[in-house]
């Protein structure tokens, strides 16, 4: 199934920032897809590399279920993102600004993600953010 970049984002994007929903992020990898997040320290939140769909399920389960402590969402309308095409039809990136409320001022996290995708769907995600910045 052939799917534009936007799409295959859109879908990541709202089956895990938006609605924390493991299954359906997990449905947006290949069978052997694999999510790597390198500026992870090590034993973060979640592991640094995640191989298999299984395991994305499992290890984004465990982080979602920590995460409900933290009932902060992205503000839709002050984040955004451009996404840029590659020489490779499947290779994007995506640039990311997500921006929480905050009491006294926003709080932006900037980010990159390098997408590597295979029949409409991610075969490897390099997630670059720094989790620091939601301390």
């Amino acid at each position: 199934m052939s799917r534009t970049p936007q799409e295959i984002f859109q879908r990541y994007v709202h089956a895990g920032p938006l609605t924390r929903d493991a299954d359906a992020l997990a449905e947006t990898f290949t069978e052997d897809g694999v999510f790597e997040a390198p500026f992870m320290p090590h034993g973060g939140a979640l592991p640094r590399r995640i191989v298999g769909r299984e395991a994305i399920r499992a290890s984004m389960a465990a982080h979602y279920g920590q995460q409900l402590k933290d009932d902060r969402k992205p503000n839709l309308q002050k984040s955004g993102f451009v996404l840029h095409t590659t020489s490779d039809p499947e290779v994007f990136i995506a640039e990311i600004d997500t921006a929480f409320d905050g009491d006294d001022e926003d709080i932006v996290v900037s980010l990159v993600q390098i997408f590597r995708t295979r029949d409409g769907r991610i075969a490897r995600l390099r997630d670059y953010f720094s989790p620091s910045l939601l301390s």
